[in-house]
Parts: structure tokens; sequence; C-alpha cells
């Protein structure tokens, strides 16, 4: 069912972010920090980061999150692509999934809602950046629309190695 943008599952539930989310978005990012799977950064994060963070995910910056029984289990983010006006179209996705609710469609629906939220704040493009060994995520971005650009070689360093940057994108009809 769907409701004013915002999709309810008989057991998911999104919904805009606050800052009373902050605690269970940090313990997420955390978990993808640790997997080594999304991100590149390696430091775990602590509440001063995440609230600076949320300071900038304001306006058309949207971020969404998904719960189960009043507890967040996943969240996903608008961020600024670029400074350059010429950019101002295009957003990067950043996603987050608890590990215990990995490939149970809480990706997809957190895709859903975040991709409304662009289309609703006039943005017509959104683009990631993954790692070409995250297949998981790969699998979830294409089911969804998005598909490769490229990969970025030896594009940043993780553990003192440098490794592959894949960029994928979703372009939305006019």
């Amino acid at each position: 069912m769907k409701s004013g943008g915002f999709i309810m599952k008989a057991e998911f539930k999104t919904r805009l972010a606050s800052t009373n989310d902050l605690e269970s978005i940090l313990h997420i990012y955390n978990q993808g920090i640790k997997d080594r799977i999304a991100t590149l950064e390696e430091d775990q994060k602590d509440m001063e980061y995440m609230r600076e963070w949320f300071k900038n995910h304001s306006g058309r910056f949207a971020v969404i999150v998904v719960e189960k029984e009043d507890k967040v289990i996943g969240w996903a983010s608008l961020n600024p692509y670029s400074n350059r006006c010429a950019y101002a179209g295009v957003a990067d996705l950043s996603i987050y999934i608890r590990r215990d609710y990995r490939e149970k469609g809480v990706g997809s629906l957190l895709l859903k809602e975040i991709e409304y939220a662009a289309l609703h704040n006039q943005f017509h493009k959104i683009v990631l950046f993954t790692f070409p060994f995250n297949q998981l995520g790969q699998g979830l971005y294409r089911k969804n629309g998005y598909r490769e650009v490229g990969v970025f070689k030896d594009q940043g360093k993780l553990d003192g190695q440098f490794v592959d940057v894949m960029i994928m994108e979703k372009v939305f009809e006019n």
C-alpha cells in the first residue's frame, strides 16, 4: 500500500528520517563500514559525525528510513553529486541495510522511496558507486532499473590497497 509517497507493507514502513533515527542510522552505517562491501570509509563513525552529516541532508537531499516494529532496519539518502550548478539534477545515492535484513526486500523498498523523493525534488538522475565485487548490491540496483556505466580502476584505497569502483546510474524518463 502506498500513502503520500511512503510505502507501508505488512511488515515494513518507510518514512523520512528524523534526528531521533541517528543512532540507528549510525549503527547500520558502521556495520557497512566494518563489512567492507559498500564504502571506502574505514573508520567507524560517531554521533558527532552523524549529526553533522544529517544537517547536510535537508531539503532536496532526503534521508529515508525503513522500519519493522518501530525499529530502523535500513536507510537511504540522496547526496550532492557535485556543487557545480550543471549537475543540480544529479543526486548520489547511499543505501545501507542492517545485516539481518539484507536480501529481504528492504533494499528495493528503500530504492522506490528514495527515487520518489528524487523525482519530487527535481532530480533527473541518480548515480551510485559500488565495488565490482559487491554482487548483492549490483543485483539490487539492476533489478530496479540501474545500469552499469563503467569501472574506475584503482579509484580509492581500502585497507591500504587500491580498489576499483563501479559507477551505476538511473535516468528518470521525462
